[in-house]
């Protein structure tokens, strides 16, 4: 059974149960603030999907938070496919859309609908997201006359990390302010039903939202946004309390995690666990037979 918080109950109403896609996603704007969180695996995604979270992201961050690698460049279309396979079989409700990685969408138009066929195909998701804005919009149109769903994704793009220098704010001075901007609305205009906003100043997120009908999904950009995404991973606080500015922790399971690895250790050197509670017995006929014992 779902449970459902009771300030949550009037904004869901009778969608409870209905099946989110991309068209509920872009008729919430202005609406409904829409809630995304990273799965890359088949238990959070159940997770996500029952707590009533609409949009689940399978992040190519998962390279960093599941895979190890110090960025997302590493991380192939296989990995995607993998870990999207796996949220997929855990969603009922909520709509999966799946990074393309590291160029993957940059080689050829060819391809890059190939790519991204091959990552709806296998995995079942409902869409696909891709970093950049005016320079891959002609992408996103080839993509979405497919039939491919598109999330776009401006401002800070992880996968140009190296090309930045770092991981920094973007769109602070008015030339690139209003690049952003241009970006946006060619996005739009190209057919994505949603913009991922990631660092950017909060006065910019909201111009922007403002003058595109599609929604933005806001992270590090501010509460005016149509909606907001988070790392599960950073929200939860499963590795640690370093985290970005503009994460919000709402618990720390890296603390609860240790704990109970050393409770663990400590019960298993102690011969505490396993008890008998714990184990398995057999029949002392069968167990005479086993040290060859005469019965009688």
């Amino acid at each position: 059974m779902l449970f459902w918080p009771k300030a949550n109950l009037s904004m869901i109403g009778d969608n409870i149960l209905k099946k989110i896609t991309t068209a509920t996603i872009r008729n919430m704007k202005n609406k409904e603030p829409i809630t995304v969180l990273t799965a890359y695996d088949y238990p959070t995604a159940k997770a996500c999907d029952e707590a009533g979270i609409e949009v689940i992201l399978v992040g190519d961050s998962l390279g960093m938070v599941v895979l190890g690698y110090d960025s997302t460049i590493p991380v192939t279309i296989e990995d995607m496919i993998h870990h999207g396979k796996a949220v997929v079989r855990g969603v009922k409700r909520s709509l999966v859309v799946i990074d393309m990685p590291f160029m993957s969408y940059h080689i050829s138009l060819a391809d890059t609908l190939a790519n991204a066929a091959k990552i709806m195909q296998l995995t079942g998701a409902a869409s696909v997201k891709l970093e950049g804005g005016s320079e891959i919009s002609e992408t996103v149109r080839v993509l979405t006359s497919s039939g491919i769903p598109v999330m776009g994704h401006i401002g800070l793009l992880p996968q140009s990390v190296h090309q930045y220098g770092g991981y920094m704010v973007q769109g602070k001075d008015i030339e690139a302010a209003k690049k952003l901007l241009l970006d946006a609305k060619e996005l739009e205009a190209a057919g994505a039903y949603a913009i991922v906003l990631e660092c950017v100043p909060f006065e910019l997120a909201k111009s922007i939202t403002e003058q595109i009908n599609i929604p933005t999904i806001g992270i590090g950009a501010g509460n005016n946004c149509d909606g907001q995404v988070l790392v599960i991973h950073d929200m939860l606080g499963i590795q640690g309390n370093v985290s970005p500015k503009f994460v919000k922790q709402y618990n720390s399971l890296s603390t609860e995690i240790q704990n109970s690895l050393q409770q663990y250790i400590h019960e298993v050197k102690n011969r505490l666990f396993p008890l008998k509670e714990h184990s398995f017995d057999m029949t002392q006929e069968v167990l005479n037979q086993l040290y060859g014992r005469n019965e009688s």
